[in-house]
């Protein structure tokens, strides 16, 4: 199956984009496995959803409202080019953007970078990679798509590749989280406190591991 779904970020957040010209049941059930291997990424964020051309039904839009509620994850509005799918939006009180085909000068790259620290409260979302300068404080959370290298001291939770990617690592000065997570693996730090030197977080035979940034170079 084609890939019929990809998560975008602009100006105004995150954004889901759904191939316009998919087979609906086969949209909904790229949909479904996408939530659930990415359920910790979805919870909880606020999405506009873009089905380009695709003109929806008032049934098909429950599907697709009943499946995001499922999975905890709060549309913003519907971006759409039809006055049909935005009515039908409406209808459901759901708020609805024009879309134009004109390219999006707002959309931005797969990296995010933060140059703060993140307090207890705080919660970052990309759909990329992030970098932050500063430290992750406890209570405090990082989740990417991607790779999260912190240029600081790691005291909270940090989620890599939260869209289901195991290749991304995590690397941070100093760590010593509350919880370490690549895709569908977790991880806590080690009892004893952490280590004073750089270090990496990455799967390798089904497991995070975390070695020396000097000795995972090599």
């Amino acid at each position: 199956m084609p890939n019929l779904i990809a998560i975008k970020g602009s100006k105004d957040g995150l954004r889901l984009q759904l191939d316009e010209a998919a087979d609906w049941d086969d949209l909904v059930a790229a949909l479904r496995g996408q939530f659930s291997q990415g359920a910790n990424f979805f919870h909880g964020a606020q999405i506009i959803v873009d089905i380009g051309e695709r003109a929806l039904t008032d049934e098909q839009l429950s599907t697709l409202l009943a499946l995001m509620k499922q999975h905890g994850i709060h549309p913003e509005s519907l971006a759409s080019t039809t006055r049909e799918s935005r009515n039908a939006a409406r209808s459901a009180g759901l708020a609805a953007r024009t879309l134009t085909r004109a390219p999006e000068p707002e959309e931005r790259g797969d990296a995010g970078f933060i140059t703060r620290t993140i307090r207890s409260g705080q919660l970052i979302r990309h759909h990329g990679h992030v970098t932050v300068l500063g430290d992750i404080n406890a209570g405090g959370e990082v989740i990417a798509g991607g790779n999260v290298i912190i240029w600081g001291r790691v005291r909270g939770i940090i989620h890599a590749g939260a869209l289901g990617d195991r290749t991304a690592i995590i690397g941070a000065l100093e760590l010593a989280p509350t919880q370490l997570r690549i895709a569908d693996l977790i991880a806590r730090a080690p009892e004893g406190g952490s280590n004073k030197y750089p270090e990496i977080a990455f799967i390798e035979n089904d497991q995070i591991n975390v070695e020396a940034w000097e000795t995972y170079r090599k």
